[in-house]
């Protein structure tokens, strides 16, 4: 419910600040809207010129801060303003929180959208054809890795597998159940102790290289904007399959020069990625949380490698010939910190790499502000800038840099016109009150 007299405010980090109307959106079809137990709302009176705690309801009901989770292919520009009102509050779940508001009878989101590929845009996905679809693929005989599949499309409901049963777009490609990192906010495997379970389940086998051909090559030769990509978030680090993943792809491309054969990493390994890329390893996403050491190795713990191995990879492909992007975590009063742009920038120069997808980081903030330090650590990283002044200013920077969400179909993007269209029809025709909207 909307308070009848605050203005909204958002978090920059752990700073309270004004919310700019620029800075909000209509909240994405595909979005949820999530409560936040154990924390006060924090809204801005314009009358008395300073942020309000609120700590109950218009008519004294218990009051709780909301959040949005925006669809894909959306990056939030704001955190939503709380703050703790009870010191053993639950952790939040491994989602990504941006500042919701409300206006003129609809929710408003702080967020942009940042790529136009329709590829997960709800109105694109009947459940009953999901369903459908799975049953059939499963029915006519299925091995270890497609029947992982079938669950996560429908137990998961990730829409990367629902759409690659549905024959388009990208497919996913799982195939390690080790990591060599130790992420904070890891979606397949969380400790005990961690206080937030995973959201995904960690595939537990290796499939066989023949199985992963079977899978990608009917899928590379139909698929409007085909890519097949290993690494996934419902496993580990698949440069440890180094070996197994250089033999399905030299199988895929024994059968098909079509399409794009991706791996999604954290470019641990970059002698695995040269002899990947020479065997026909066409592009490589490659996520980090930070650009600076201390940020990235305090979110990734990793083992064994350093962010100085991350540069030599994205390097590697790059002088292979081949397309590299990485996978940007965006936080709010982090990503956006002076420091943290100049690295940034340092590390587009230096690596020469083509995307930023402009991801955003899932995780409880008050548990990515302990990690990095507390707000000291992001004033010693200097101001920040906001999020959508840093879009400008790599922009500036690097005009032919493509900005995006998605893993590129690269060079087979003529029908991402038709497909945008084909979404805002099928937007049109599912529209109603509240569509696709969660609840609090």
């Amino acid at each position: 419910m909307p308070h009848p007299t605050l203005r909204v405010a958002g978090r920059s980090g752990a700073d309270i600040v004004e919310a700019r109307p620029e800075e909000f959106i209509p909240l994405p079809p595909g979005s949820e809207l999530f409560c936040l137990p154990g924390r006060l709302a924090v809204g801005f009176d314009p009358d008395q010129g300073r942020f309000v705690p609120v700590d109950e309801g218009p008519e004294g009901e218990e009051a709780w801060p909301a959040a949005a989770f925006l669809a894909p292919a959306h990056t939030a520009l704001l955190l939503p303003a709380f703050s703790r009102s009870e010191p053993r509050a639950p952790r939040l779940p491994l989602f990504a929180y941006a500042a919701l508001g409300w206006l003129d009878g609809r929710y408003w989101a702080a967020g942009v959208r940042v790529d136009p590929d329709p590829r997960q845009d709800p109105p694109l996905f009947d459940e009953a054809a999901v369903r459908e679809a799975v049953r059939k693929r499963l029915a006519a005989g299925a091995g270890n890795l497609l029947r992982h599949l079938g669950n996560c499309a429908l137990v998961n409901h990730c829409a990367a597998a629902q759409n690659y049963f549905l024959g388009r777009f990208e497919l996913p490609l799982p195939t390690s159940p080790q990591c060599n990192a130790d992420c904070v906010g890891c979606l397949s495997f969380q400790k005990p102790e961690a206080g937030f379970p995973s959201t995904q389940s960690r595939i537990t086998f290796a499939p066989d290289p023949g199985e992963i051909a079977a899978l990608a090559v009917p899928h590379l030769d139909t698929s409007a904007l085909p890519v097949a990509s290993f690494g996934q978030g419902c496993e580990g680090e698949p440069l440890l399959q180094a070996p197994l993943l250089e033999r399905a792809i030299r199988a895929i491309r024994a059968s098909t020069t079509r399409g794009v054969v991706n791996l999604n990493t954290n470019g641990s390994r970059p002698d695995a990625v040269r002899a990947l890329a020479a065997a026909g390893l066409d592009s490589i996403r490659v996520s980090l949380n930070s650009a600076q050491e201390p940020w990235y190795r305090a979110y990734y713990r990793p083992r064994g490698y350093s962010l100085v191995d991350v540069r030599e990879s994205l390097k590697a492909m790059v002088g292979a010939g081949r397309k590299a992007s990485i996978n940007y975590f965006v936080f709010p009063g982090a990503s956006d910190r002076e420091r943290e742009v100049e690295a940034l920038i340092d590390l587009v120069e230096e690596t020469g790499l083509h995307m930023i997808q402009w991801r955003n980081l899932n995780l409880d903030p008050d548990v990515y502000l302990e990690i990095l330090g507390g707000p000291e650590a992001l004033d010693a990283a200097g101001a920040a800038i906001g999020v959508d002044a840093l879009l400008r200013e790599v922009r500036a920077q690097f005009p032919a840099l493509r900005f995006g969400y998605f893993n590129p179909a690269w060079g087979f993007e003529g029908a991402l016109p038709r497909l945008r269209e084909e979404s805002d029809l099928a937007a049109a025709a599912a529209a109603g009150p509240g569509e696709g909207l969660g609840t609090c």
